[in-house]
């Protein structure tokens, strides 16, 4: 049976029943007519010490709540811009790796990729999204072109991060351009950029919907490399850690310093980490000597 809708006052009445400590009403209100009841619960579900009657903790505020909320939307922003240098660096070094060596059309040579029904599926997406494509660059290329495809420079610069991972990951293992842009990312085994990448736009997506990274469980497993040229942890994350972001955040970290020389990204994440002191970082899967890990010294 389907719950009834509840106002606000009831909300707040609700909370209240179940010990939920309030320092101004009037303020819970107002959040909570601009900030979903249903999305602020994943935020306290971790303060109730009964999931069950969903009863609180004693001294759980609804002001910490908030605090938690936006210490999360904070986050989030921080971890965009640094997936965001990790895509521009990827369609860069596709766009360019690639059309040295195979010319300005090579995203439509079926030899060099290793499934050919992946390939069908990504030269029918990429058709869709060319002809779907406001950008005036794709406009006039087919106002000039009527019957040809843009070159990857035109072309690549639509497609969504997660088009382009499936894209690199499609290329065919042996090629030396998919190992050379590996490299370039620091990492000795293309399979580990793969891998990588397939999460980070999984997090992507997460963060473009706006929902929470905060206690956030990442149910798309990865791979971690044995060695790396600069080190990244003290240890390989087993399956369990790697369910948390401690670990991908780490490696976004470390691409970062491949692709994005002179990144303020780190000094960014301590400085929310001040401004937020009771925020418990555990429930993120940091360990409690973080910032002694070499990627965060």
């Amino acid at each position: 049976m389907s719950k009834p809708s509840k106002t606000i006052h009831e909300q707040i009445a609700l909370l209240q029943s179940r010990d939920m400590q309030f320092k101004n009403i009037r303020d819970a209100a107002y959040f909570l007519n601009n900030i979903s009841y249903y999305r602020l619960k994943g935020y306290w579900w971790e303060m109730q010490d009964n999931t069950v009657n969903h009863h609180f903790a004693p001294n759980t505020f609804f002001e910490d709540v908030v605090d938690l909320y936006n210490f999360d939307r904070h986050f989030r922003l921080i971890i965009f811009n640094a997936i965001e240098r990790i895509e521009i660096a990827l369609r860069t070094k596709l766009i360019y790796t690639l059309s040295q060596t195979y010319g300005p059309h090579w995203y439509l040579l079926p030899a060099i990729f290793q499934d050919p029904k992946r390939y069908v599926s990504f030269c029918g997406k990429i058709s869709i999204d060319m002809s779907k494509s406001s950008e005036e660059f794709i406009v006039k290329h087919f106002e000039n072109h009527p019957n040809e495809m843009p070159e990857s420079w035109k072309s690549l610069e639509v497609l969504t991060l997660g088009t382009l991972s499936k894209l690199y990951s499609n290329l065919k293992h042996q090629l030396p351009e998919k190992n050379r842009i590996a490299n370039e990312f620091g990492l000795n085994n293309q399979k580990y950029l793969v891998s990588w990448l397939l999460t980070i736009t999984v997090i992507r997506n997460i963060i473009a919907h706006h929902s929470r990274i905060w206690n956030r469980i990442i149910i798309n497993k990865y791979d971690w490399p044995p060695a790396t040229p600069r080190p990244i942890l003290s240890y390989i994350p087993n399956n369990y850690q790697r369910r948390k972001i401690f670990p991908i955040l780490s490696a976004m970290i470390y691409l970062n310093n491949e692709i994005s020389y002179g990144h303020h990204i780190k000094d960014e994440i301590f400085t929310l980490f001040d401004q937020f002191p009771n925020i418990k970082l555990s429930k993120m899967g940091f360990p409690s000597n973080w910032r002694n890990e070499p990627i965060w010294r």
